[in-house]
């Protein structure tokens, strides 16, 4: 069988995510508008007769303004090494802006020097239609190979061979062909996982990923970033769940009004979950934890 690593990289709400999921099959990761939902790299385990692929989801590179956000790119860029195939993400919606340069640039630099393939998906093309879809592809073509041309003689090597894809991980269309290329780029090798394993990510981690998911689809503004998911409590089929906010303005906020936002989180997090699964949520401020070095050590950043 053939087996290796691919990772997804990309800048923020591109849908790294969304793509994930859709190739894995099951949610592994939450998904998003708010930029910068993805916060730690998940591996999700696609495992077929022929091979295994562990594809590995990372935060959106961008301008950070905090210390979170350095780290968040740090891991980002953490993943680019070592893999066997790289996916970078753009969208069929927008120009190709300097983000998207610069997740092109950092591939074409570390396929070079790695070896690694390097596969260029065009998202969201179920918006954009096939005219738009098209002048995207040929402008990432043409963005690649003036990359590859100031990285010098190994980069031109590498744009040479990637491959396009025009695909939506929203509604799957194009995904299969991208994988099956990922996986023709993959030599022989074990499985690295356990057969009916889909994701590393520890059971806490993921319920408490569920319930930040709510959250960012009832808040907004700044508020998004403040909020900080974890399990402090699980006990059979009770869970405590820890909500922390950087302000007091903000812990009414997640609350709402007579508890109707904390109400609608728990109740939408919990239908994820077994049936009968108590979930008890818990709003504390934790005074600018974006910006402090110990207590993003501590929550695992």
């Amino acid at each position: 069988m053939r087996s290796g690593f691919a990772t997804i990289v990309g800048r923020p709400n591109v849908g790294k995510s969304t793509l994930l999921n859709t190739i894995v099959g099951e949610k592994v990761t939450i998904t998003s508008s708010k930029a910068n939902t993805t916060r730690h790299q998940i591996r999700g385990v696609l495992s077929r007769p022929d091979a295994q692929v562990v594809f590995i989801d990372t935060p959106g590179l961008h301008r950070p303004k905090t210390r979170l956000g350095e780290r968040l790119n740090d891991q980002a860029m953490s993943a680019f090494d070592d893999v066997d195939a790289l996916i970078a993400m753009i969208e069929a919606t927008n120009a190709i802006g300097p983000g998207d340069r610069m997740v092109l640039r950092r591939s074409l630099e570390v396929a070079a020097r790695g070896g690694c393939s390097l596969l260029v998906a065009v998202n969201k093309t179920d918006s954009a239609g096939p005219n738009k879809t098209a002048g995207q592809l040929s402008e990432a073509l043409r963005v690649v190979t003036e990359l590859a041309a100031e990285l010098g003689e190994a980069a031109t090597r590498v744009a040479d061979k990637a491959e396009f894809f025009p695909i939506s991980a929203r509604t799957g269309k194009g995904v299969p062909v991208l994988v099956e290329t990922v996986v023709n780029r993959l030599e022989e090798g074990p499985a690295y996982y356990p057969e009916g394993m889909i994701s590393d990510q520890a059971a806490a981690a993921h319920v408490a990923e569920l319930v930040r998911e709510q959250l960012l689809s009832r808040t907004r503004d700044e508020l998004p970033h403040a909020i900080h998911c974890q399990v402090t409590e699980w006990e059979g089929s009770h869970i405590r769940v820890e909500i922390l906010v950087e302000r007091d303005s903000q812990k009414g906020i997640v609350i709402g009004k007579g508890g109707e936002i904390l109400k609608q989180v728990g109740t939408a997090a919990r239908a994820q979950l077994p049936e009968g699964t108590h979930l008890e949520l818990y709003v504390r401020v934790e005074k600018n934890w974006q910006s402090r070095t110990e207590v993003l050590d501590r929550f695992g950043y």
